[in-house]
């Protein structure tokens, strides 16, 4: 199959033909998900190596259970999901048995805006989010970056995290009450307007 006619293939069947032994699938689905549970290892560590780190040991778990991979059980993403938070809790936990870090010492997330003001403002803003995320308790915080970073529904979230949908709607507004008065005296600081 080209390489371009993958790009309508659902991730399961991806994933199979990849199982029979299709290279392309491989790279589509890698295409497709890197990012994705890039950007959510990076919010949940707040440090862009570990969070690679975590994304290719979990493309890899993916490609070593791809074989077994039963149609139907999971949806692909969903279990890409749950492996990348039980990576991140990993390493979450052992920082926490080593010495904390201070939020100076914490990577800057890189931002591609246009102009050198707007970029400083949105840096501002990404560090002080991080950093207001990096505050909440895990879960809160995974709630969060699934329904307000990566856009999944609370029903895609309560499978992620194997809760119930009520479990998901409480994090998410408990995460969101925390972040809100974490961030409540930046505003000015943060280039938003009075008023």
């Amino acid at each position: 199959m080209p390489f371009d006619a993958l790009s309508d293939v659902s991730d399961e069947a991806l994933v199979v033909l990849y199982a029979n032994g299709d290279p392309l699938a491989a790279r589509a689905l890698t295409l497709r998900l890197t990012p994705r549970v890039l950007a959510v290892a990076a919010r949940m560590l707040a440090d862009r190596a570990e969070a690679e780190d975590v994304a290719q040991e979990a493309m890899l778990r993916l490609w070593r259970i791809a074989p077994d991979w039963r149609q139907g059980e999971a949806k692909v993403s969903t279990w890409l999901y749950r492996v990348v938070f039980n990576l991140c809790a990993d390493r979450l936990r052992g920082r926490r048995r080593q010495s904390p870090t201070a939020l100076d010492d914490a990577p800057e997330v890189a931002d591609a805006a246009p102009g050198v003001e707007a970029a400083l403002i949105e840096g501002d803003r990404m560090r002080a989010l991080d950093a207001a995320l990096a505050a909440l308790p895990d879960r809160q915080r995974q709630a969060v970056v699934l329904r307000h970073l990566e856009g999944l529904s609370n029903p895609e979230i309560a499978e992620v995290m194997q809760v119930g949908v009520e479990a998901v709607e409480s994090l998410t507004a408990r995460g969101k009450r925390a972040l809100a008065a974490l961030l409540s005296g930046q505003r000015a600081e943060l280039g938003y307007e009075e008023g």
